[in-house]
C-alpha cells in the first residue's frame, strides 16, 4: 500500500509517517506550500520537513498551492469579515487543500491513502474498528491485495472520533469533509496524547521532536498584527460604540475589525473606574455600529445554522445525547438539533455568525455547518 503523508514540519506529522514506515508502508513524504509572504514559517517549516523524510529516508514532495490558497482560502477570508462575519479559515484549509487538492493529487498519483497528524481518530465500516499505526497490519495487510480491494478501497461508512487527548482533539477542524474524503485518510496518531508523540518521536531520533507548536493561522505570520493583516484589504472606517440602550458611549475602527465577544480595542469615553467591562453583543454592518453590554447579554441558548453537512450522507442526527461547540476546544454543551436551529442547554458566550457549529453523540463528530444567527 502507498501513503503520501502530509509533512508540515512539525512533530506531529512527523510521527505520522515515522509510525506507518515502520509498519512497512510505501511512505513518501508531501510538504504543501500554501503561503509565502515576509513573518511566515513557511520555509522553516519546508526545511524541518525535508530534515525528517532525510531522517526517515522517504521521498519528499514539495507542492505549490499558494494560487489555490489565496483563491479558496484567502479570498473566502476576505469576503466574510466585509459581510461582517467571523470565519475560520483552518477549516476551509481542510476541506479545501488539505482534503481536497493534496487528497485529489494522492490519488491521481497512484497512491491509496493520504495521512495527516491531526489529533482524530476514524472507524471504518461497519467493523468499529479505530485505527492505531500498531494494529492497521492487523485491518490491512500490504501484501494482500485481494484483502485491500474487499476491505479497504471503498469502506462505508467511516466515522470520525474525537482523539484521545481531548485537550489535542483536532475534530473541530475536520467536521465539514465529507465521507469521500474521510475514506481515504488515516490519522496515525490520534490515539496518543501530546506529552505522548514528543517521547515517541524523541526515542526515534525525529529532529523535530521538540519543535514548539505552531499558534495561530499562518497566513498571518509573526510579523503582522491580525488587524494590521485584515487593512490590507478592509480600510479603517471609523463608527460609533452604543450600549443596548443606544446611546453613544465609545468609538471603534470599523465593525469588521471586531468580532462578538471581544472585550478590547475600541474606545469607551467613559472615565469612571467603576465602569463595568464591556463586550461586543451585536454588530450592525449598515450603520457601522457596535453595539456593547455585559457579558450576561453575551449568552446564547439557540441559533441557526447554515451549509449543515453531516459526515456520513443523508444521515438522521440522534435526538437524544447530542452535544455542540462552537470554537476549537470550546466546552462542549447539550442541545438538540430542530431543522436549522440548535438549541443549547445552557447559554454559551460570543457565538459570533461565520463561526462553525459542530454537533457530537459521545465522543463522535457527526458534522456541522456555519452560524447565521
Amino acid at each position: 500500500m502507498k501513503i503520501a503523508v502530509g509533512l508540515s514540519g512539525g512533530v506531529d506529522s512527523a510521527l505520522a509517517a515515522a509510525l506507518l514506515v515502520e509498519q512497512g508502508y510505501k511512505v513518501i513524504a508531501v510538504f504543501l506550500e500554501c503561503w509565502q509572504e515576509s513573518g511566515c514559517r513557511a520555509d522553516a517549516d519546508r526545511k524541518d520537513a525535508l530534515a525528517v523524510a532525510l531522517k526517515l529516508r522517504i521521498p519528499f514532495r514539495v507542492l505549490d498551492f499558494k494560487r489555490e490558497y489565496r483563491e479558496r482560502v484567502l479570498e473566502e477570508f476576505y469576503r466574510e469579515y466585509r459581510a461582517g462575519r467571523t470565519p475560520n479559515p483552518d477549516i476551509v484549509c481542510n476541506r479545501e487543500i488539505k482534503f481536497g487538492l493534496f487528497l485529489d493529487w494522492s490519488l491521481k498519483q497512484g497512491f491509496d491513502l493520504i495521512a495527516t497528524g491531526h489529533y482524530a481518530r476514524i472507524i471504518y465500516g461497519s467493523a468499529g474498528k479505530i485505527f492505531m499505526p500498531s494494529q492497521l497490519s492487523e485491518w490491512l495487510a500490504p501484501s494482500d491485495e485481494s484483502l485491500r480491494v474487499k476491505k479497504f478501497a471503498l469502506p462505508a461508512p467511516v466515522h470520525l472520533i474525537q482523539a484521545v487527548d481531548k485537550a489535542k482533539d483536532q475534530t473541530y477542524f475536520l467536521a465539514l469533509l465529507k465521507q469521500e474524503q474521510l475514506q481515504r485518510v488515516l490519522f496515525p496518531i490520534g490515539h496518543l496524547t501530546k506529552k505522548q508523540v514528543r517521547v515517541e518521536a524523541k526515542k526515534r531520533g525525529l529532529p523535530v521532536w521538540d519543535k514548539k507548536d505552531s499558534s495561530g493561522i499562518c497566513l498571518v505570520g509573526d510579523h503582522y498584527s491580525f488587524e494590521e493583516f485584515l487593512k490590507r484589504k478592509i480600510k479603517p472606517h471609523p463608527g460609533e460604540v452604543v450600549n443596548n440602550k443606544g446611546e453613544v458611549i465609545g468609538a471603534h475602527k470599523g465593525v469588521e475589525f471586531y468580532t462578538i465577544g471581544q472585550r478590547h480595542n475600541f474606545k469607551i469615553l467613559e472615565k469612571s473606574n467603576s465602569r463595568p467591562r464591556y463586550f461586543v453583543i451585536k454588530k450592525e454592518l449598515k450603520q457601522n455600529r457596535l453595539v456593547v453590554g455585559s457579558r450576561r447579554d453575551l449568552g446564547v441558548r439557540e441559533f441557526e445554522v447554515e451549509k449543515w453537512s453531516t459526515i456520513i450522507p443523508n444521515f438522521q442526527l440522534p435526538t437524544a445525547k447530542l452535544t455542540c461547540r462552537i470554537r476549537h476546544q470550546g466546552r462542549l454543551i447539550a442541545c438538540k438539533i430542530e431543522g436549522k436551529k440548535v438549541k443549547l442547554s445552557q447559554p454559551e458566550y460570543g457565538i459570533a455568525p461565520g463561526q462553525a457549529a459542530v454537533v457530537y453523540h459521545g465522543l463522535e463528530c457527526l458534522g456541522g455547518g456555519v452560524i447565521k444567527r
